[in-house]
């Protein structure tokens, strides 16, 4: 009997096995070579799923050797913790997306998305450090796209500026999720007409935004809308709240773009966790 670690390292490898170029090649380094991208993004979803630090996540696969080898490493060809922390930047924004959309895959999502922000805290850092590297901003705001049937999460953006409204954010994400979906919700800061035109116009999107009530009619607006289909919108705010209680409200990252990649992966980690506690089947191969 598998145990549930094991199942989610089987998802993990077989959604990376989907994203990663050098799956083929040898994992460990011979004759002075590095570990391949494979590995390490196999590696570095184990550290965020189990929670631990770089030398911690090493420790424990190394009295793992079943896990290990299902990612294609001998618990003697493990990376160094610096190693491992270091191979964090080579891994592309893009690559933690594209790991993002195979997660989803593994469950039979729904026709209705919902969309919200948050914020997560940065790890603190000493005065010196923060003088240094003018690390000022402490939250990072993160924007979900998620499936309100399965409560999966479809698509991220990530930002650590004020700039730009919602409602940008908003086009962005139901851009790219415009073939799966077909009812979009949100609370009222996305409230803007433009967008509502945007996404029934050119998105064959069904927008439910509440109107911010502004002005007498903006109340029989907000009585058409179907109460049941909005109230789905907290199903965000749930998915929000089980990724920080399971994996953490600080990210461990300093610098910004690690940050968005830590934060990419840890929504792809919460995906592959939810399949492989439900138990859903790895899909066929094509």
């Amino acid at each position: 009997m598998s145990t549930r670690i094991f199942r989610f390292t089987e998802r993990v490898v077989f959604a990376v096995k989907r994203v990663a170029d050098d799956w083929d090649e040898p994992a460990a380094p011979e004759g002075g070579g590095g570990f391949t991208d494979a590995a390490m993004i196999s590696l570095h979803c184990l550290r965020i799923y189990l929670d631990t630090t770089y030398r911690m996540t090493i420790d424990l696969l190394t009295e793992m050797p079943r896990i290990s080898r299902e990612i294609g490493l001998e618990p003697a060809d493990l990376p160094h913790p610096s190693t491992f922390c270091l191979a964090f930047d080579r891994i592309e924004m893009g690559v933690c997306r594209t790991l993002l959309q195979q997660s989803a895959q593994f469950h039979n999502t729904g026709p209705i998305g919902a969309i919200d922000a948050t914020f997560f805290e940065r790890s603190p850092a000493s005065r010196s450090y923060c003088n240094k590297t003018k690390y000022e901003v402490q939250d990072l705001k993160a924007t979900k796209l998620v499936d309100t049937e399965t409560n999966v999460i479809l698509d991220l953006h990530c930002t650590t500026t004020r700039e730009g409204s919602d409602a940008d954010i908003c086009k962005q994400l139901a851009r790219r999720q415009a073939d799966e979906l077909q009812v979009l919700t949100a609370d009222k800061g996305y409230d803007c007409t433009w967008l509502r035109e945007y996404l029934r116009e050119d998105l064959d999107l069904r927008p439910l935004i509440k109107h911010c009530i502004n002005k007498p009619y903006d109340h029989a607006h907000n009585a058409r809308i179907d109460d049941d289909l909005y109230h789905q919108r907290s199903m965000s705010e749930t998915v929000f709240s089980s990724v920080k209680r399971s994996l953490g409200v600080a990210l461990r990252a300093r610098s910004w773009y690690r940050e968005f990649r830590e934060i990419a992966l840890m929504c792809a980690v919460y995906n592959i966790k939810e399949a492989a506690k439900q138990e859903i089947p790895l899909p066929s191969c094509d």
